[in-house]
């Protein structure tokens, strides 16, 4: 029985690369693509190693590719992070710097850089790299450098999110930019920067699954959990509780709901119950039947 289950394990794990593979080879060349075309060319440093690889090369006077300091800088980094963060996951790393570094030196040169507005270098700069390394990150690699960083730090406070974790990291990059470049404004540009690509990262990660978690007070818990099965669809479960002051049992409903549904889900529990008490909170994930499915 074992046999057979670990022969079924294999061809999962196989289409799993499959996939792996092309999206994190896109998501490197994204966001290297974000890098030598709108960032680089306009002095921003958007943020981790390819930031710091942006200003040793512009210190170098160019002669130094971004790519090369890039993936020079990786080699520790990623050696760490087969210690702690296991090898499948720095697999994936090693493959999107391998690819990074090579694109960034050798294939975006390819593509027009864009000189001009800082802005719009910043905010198009900071789009591609997020949505490269959110790409990335969805196939449970990183794009190496703070990623790596990131990712462990997320791996001890998996409540952060790791749009936010990257800009707290990226701070130290931005001073570094500002003294490099001579001027406030490259560290102003590349925080926009830095802010697109953790917004566009987050929507990646998180956006399409995103919902309300809700609990539900009332003497009227049988009503409303059966109105949210036939006017939502949505299933809830009763938790039991008992009242601090009057010691009676209650029933609690607990629920999850689409963003779009809440305001229905508010309507019915006034309809029914207007003393009701309703606690919500915004859930990064809701997976499983009726919402996306759990991820392999």
């Amino acid at each position: 029985m074992k046999k057979a289950k670990n022969n079924e394990k294999k061809p999962k794990k196989s289409l799993k690369w499959l996939i792996d593979i092309p999206l994190i080879i896109l998501g490197s060349v994204i966001y290297s693509a974000g890098i030598n075309c709108f960032t680089a060319p306009n002095d921003i440093a958007p943020g981790g190693v390819g930031g710091i690889a942006t200003v040793i090369s512009f210190l170098s006077g160019h002669r130094i590719g971004i790519g090369l300091v890039f993936g020079l800088m990786n080699i520790p980094l990623i050696i760490a992070g087969f210690l702690k963060l296991g090898k499948p996951m720095m697999a994936k790393t090693f493959l999107a710097v391998v690819v990074a570094t090579v694109c960034t030196d050798y294939l975006s040169p390819l593509f027009p850089a864009y000189v001009g507005d800082r802005i719009l270098a910043a905010v198009f700069g900071g789009l591609l790299i997020g949505t490269g390394i959110g790409l990335v990150y969805t196939r449970e690699g990183t794009t190496g450098g703070t990623d790596i960083i990131n990712k462990l730090i997320q791996k001890a406070k998996p409540h952060l999110s790791l749009g936010f974790i990257m800009m707290i990291t990226d701070a130290v990059v931005i001073v570094i930019s500002i003294f490099a470049f001579g001027n406030l404004e490259s560290g102003l540009y590349a925080i926009i920067a830095i802010f697109v690509s953790s917004k566009i990262m987050d929507m990646i990660l998180y956006g399409g699954r995103e919902g309300k978690a809700v609990l539900i007070f009332s003497d009227k818990s049988a009503e409303i959990g059966q109105a949210i099965i036939d006017s939502i669809s949505r299933g809830a479960t009763f938790l039991k509780g008992e009242g601090v002051y009057t010691h009676t049992d209650k029933n609690v409903i607990c629920c999850a709901v689409h963003k779009n549904e809440y305001v229905k889900l508010k309507r019915i529990v006034k309809e029914i119950d207007e003393r009701a008490f309703i606690i919500t909170a915004t859930a990064d994930e809701v997976l499983g039947q009726g919402f996306r499915e759990i991820d392999q």
